[in-house]
Parts: C-alpha cells; structure tokens; sequence
C-alpha cells in the first residue's frame, strides 16, 4: 500500500469502510462491484516471535479495516487499485493470473497478487478488478499488509461464490496458511501465522489465544473499559517491515538453536529445563532461545489472569515481554523505548512494544484516570528528543474478517 493509505484514528466501522471501497471502485471501473470484503488489522497483546516458533500468541483484532471491493473478470487477469487517505488512487500494472510467480510483482501490488498465486493453486483463478481502501495504519505493526491479505483472499473467494464459514468453505485456519504462503514465499517476508489467524479468527470483545502448533484457540473475555483499563496504542511512526532482514534473522537463529537442541521448535523447551538448555547453545543463540522460552510462559501467565477476570494483574508481564525484546531478542527501538518508559512512570500498569519490531507501534495498559497524563508524558519524551509526535489511540477488541457488502 501508498504510504498515505491509512491514518490513525479511533478505526472506522465495517460497513464504513466498505462503502469508501465500493465508492471507489466506481470511480475506478464505472462499474459497482460484486461484493466488498474486509479483515482488521491487529494488536498482540503478548506472545512476540513465539508464532514460529509453535508457541503461544495472544493477538486482538481493531477496529481498523482494510476493505477489498471486487468484481469478476473474464479475462483471468487481476487489476489492483488503492485509494489512499488523501482521496488519491494508485493503481497497481494488472497481471495475468495465470503468470504469476514470485518476483513477477513487486511493491505494494505484490501482497494481492500474491493472495492469487496461492488462491490459483486451490481452483481460484477466475480474474478479478479489486480496489482496497480502509484505515489500518501501514507501518505501525499493526498487520496492514495481513488485513489486506485476508481481504483480498475472501473478495477472490467470494468471487467464486464461496464465502466464509459457508458449508464447505475453506475452514478460517486454512486460509490463514494460505496468506501464510503468499506473505512466505511470494513477497520474501518469514511471518509466522500470527498475524493471519488474528485477522480471520479474532471476535469482539475477546483476546485470541492461539496455540500455533495445535492450531487450538479459545477466545479469552478481554473487556478492559469494564474493568477501569484502557490498552492505548502508541505508534511511534517509525516505519516497520517484515520483509527487512532483522525479522529473518532471528527467525533463522531460533531455528538453528532448534536443530541443535534436536527439537522440532523451541516450544518444546520447559522453562525449568531453561538454564541447562542455554548451557549447550553457542552464546550468540542463547539470548533468542531464553526470550522465546519465557514469553511462551508469559502468555500462559496473562491467559491465567485473564480468565480469572484479573486484567490490572497483567501490566508486570508486558513490562517482562518488553524487557526481553530490548534485551535477549534485540528487536525494539530507541522510540519504543522512550514510548515504554514514558507511558509507565505516567502511570500505565505495564507497557510493551508489540508486532514484530525494528519500529512500530507500542501497547500501554492504562487506568482510564490515567489516560490523559500517559499521552501528555509520551508526547513531551518525544518532544524532547526531538521526533515528530507520536500517535495514540485506545485499542478495542473487534471482529475479524468477513463480508460487508
């Protein structure tokens, strides 16, 4: 996606986003689409770079949406278009779908096309006009390029007349490891499956607790303005990319400790077993294996709390999680540092940041008496410093992916 395709905001509703969609795909075709499909991006609230490791994730999804309006093509080509926050549409050259192959698309263009290459292998390959439009903020570890993923892959579905949790449908898990795919192997990003489950498979209200190698879930009650609380979104605007090769590279370093301890995945590391299986690890591995071990256990531990209806009792958990990626994993940022800091000595509970690092976004756990002091502090840390003010807004659990229109 552009750059300006997203602001910040409190996240518009579904249907909102899908009637800019359709609006724009006129504009676009001088046609009405067939259907519009949406998927939201996400927040993790524990569970870091546990995903590929077969652990456990804790995501949410937003309120924010990226919406694919879509119509059938006869021609088997698929034609892609953007529109960005400042009303501007960027259309993206169409391509054959047939033709498609990694490295045949690239840029923004290659996250839809490569929805289609994975789709063509499982019968749909019937050409498509497609024009995306919402307001997940792009580059904020906010899993835009998996909203428009999952959009796109239920608009070319829904295309073919299959919708989602409709008899026979592909179940939402397996359209999760077909995004998984396209984000794998066609755009050159090692994502885990975190951020497609959260996308497809999280529910109002509720955190998704996601045991990736079982692929068992339980949606976990998470109402926090109930409980006094607010989980403020702090994105710092320091731009986030899975594709960068620091996100590889940590990957690529759990799975070498893996296949040194004979395991199939850390996961398979108890943490009372820790300290002795660091002792048979090279040093620069051990650090990696350590944050992924403990953060499998700190989500159990929020997952316990939360059940138990405990929600103040899981800020000192988030401020572990943060800790361990500044530290052992060495994925956060001066910004989300100074973010984290801040927002804690303002009075939030526990803070830390969240997706998959290098830049992004921050999440703060923050009493509702708190709320204003915790953004006045965050903004005059980075006043400081002199960076362009960050942007905040209170995250609500909201719906997955599913049609609109």
């Amino acid at each position: 996606m552009n750059e300006s395709q997203s602001p910040v905001g409190a996240g518009g509703s579904a249907r909102s986003q899908a009637y800019e969609a359709a609006e724009a795909f006129h504009s676009v075709y001088g046609r009405a689409p067939l259907g519009v499909w949406s998927a939201p991006g996400r927040v993790n609230l524990i569970g870091e770079h546990t995903d590929y490791n077969d652990g456990f994730v804790l995501p949410f999804a937003l309120p924010h949406r990226l919406a694919a309006a879509a119509a059938p093509r006869e021609d088997g080509t698929l034609s892609v278009a953007t529109l960005g926050s400042d009303g501007k549409i960027q259309q993206a050259e169409p391509v054959a779908i047939a033709d498609l192959a990694p490295g045949v698309v690239d840029g923004w263009a290659a996250y839809p096309a490569g929805v289609a290459w994975v789709l063509r292998d499982h019968g749909f390959d019937r050409g498509a006009d497609v024009v995306l439009a919402g307001d997940v903020p792009t580059g904020a570890g906010l899993s835009s390029s998996h909203a428009l993923e999952c959009a796109v892959s239920l608009a070319l579905m829904g295309l073919a007349g299959v919708e989602l949790d409709a008899p026979g449908a592909p179940a939402r898990q397996q359209i999760a490891r077909w995004v998984q795919r396209a984000e794998n192997d066609f755009v050159g990003a090692p994502t885990g499956l975190l951020d497609q489950t959260a996308s497809l498979c999280c529910t109002q209200a509720h955190v998704l607790f996601l045991d990736v190698r079982s692929g068992e879930t339980e949606q976990v009650p998470f109402d926090a303005a109930a409980a006094g609380l607010r989980v403020v979104v702090i994105d710092t605007r320091t731009r986030h990319s899975h594709s960068d090769g620091g996100y590889g590279e940590r990957r690529r370093g759990t799975e070498t400790a893996a296949t040194l301890l004979g395991l199939k995945a850390l996961r398979d590391v108890a943490p009372g077993d820790l300290d002795a299986t660091l002792d048979q690890l090279p040093a620069e591995l051990v650090p990696l294996v350590r944050h992924v071990v403990t953060e499998n256990q700190r989500v159990l531990d929020v997952v316990g709390l939360l059940r138990e209806g405990r929600l103040a009792g899981i800020g000192p958990f988030l401020d572990a999680s943060h800790v361990s990626m500044r530290d052992d994993y060495r994925i956060s940022t001066p910004e989300l540092d100074t973010a984290v800091d801040a927002a804690r000595e303002a009075g939030a509970l526990g803070a830390r940041m969240t997706g998959g690092g290098f830049g992004g976004s921050a999440i703060a756990l923050v009493p509702e008496a708190a709320m204003t002091a915790v953004e006045e502090a965050v903004a005059a840390a980075y006043e400081r410093e002199g960076w362009r003010p960050p942007r905040t807004f209170v995250a609500v659990p909201s719906a997955g992916a599913g049609r609109d229109l």
